[in-house]
């Protein structure tokens, strides 16, 4: 990533060093994932749609510890991946819009909400800006090259009130609890880097 683009990392010593911890990143570009996997302070497994997972490309993406998860059903196998990364004390990525879209937090999917309150992690907002602003010259799908992209990490938080509760009714108010941080968030980061 520092060899193609100028990351600036803000706020990289609020992720834990050890413990399980969850990546909450907005998903605006293609890049988004890759960059935060090359910038982040510890090794993240991200879930990634299994449409990724071709050729080359797949037997990359399994060979760094990435999850493949199918986003047309609850995908079992996935699930028990994920909650076995923070099991193990390691770093989960998850887009919790669940596709790329305006990266604005504005509609999240329960899964994130799952996954912390199930596996008892941190979540840590990070904000990847930039990325979208304006495409590449050489490849329109990538920002130009050399441009500078903002990943700003944020101050970890809990999604559950405390109860332990795992109800629907316990999940949904821990995604709205999730929704309200990552967008004070992502409006803290726009202002911090003037984007």
């Amino acid at each position: 990533m520092f060899g193609l683009w100028k990351p600036r990392v803000l706020g990289a010593w609020r992720m834990p060093a050890t413990g399980p911890a969850i990546l909450a990143v907005n998903h605006s570009h293609n890049i988004d994932g890759p960059m935060v996997m090359g910038v982040a302070p510890r090794p993240t497994h991200f879930l990634i749609k299994k449409e990724a997972f071709v050729g080359p490309l797949g037997a990359f993406l399994s060979g760094i510890g990435q999850l493949k998860v199918d986003r047309a059903s609850a995908d079992r196998a996935a699930i028990g991946q994920a909650l076995g990364v923070l099991e193990n004390g390691g770093v989960l990525g998850i887009f919790p819009e669940g596709t790329r879209g305006e990266g604005d937090f504005a509609s999240l999917r329960a899964g994130l909400a799952y996954f912390a309150v199930r596996g008892g992690a941190p979540i840590v907002p990070v904000a990847v800006l930039g990325s979208s602003d304006r495409p590449g010259r050489l490849v329109k799908g990538l920002p130009p090259l050399r441009s500078r992209v903002d990943v700003v990490f944020g101050d970890p938080f809990e999604a559950g009130d405390g109860s332990g509760r795992r109800t629907r009714r316990a999940l949904d108010e821990a995604t709205e609890r999730i929704q309200k941080q990552l967008t004070s968030h992502l409006e803290n980061a726009r202002r911090l880097t003037g984007r």
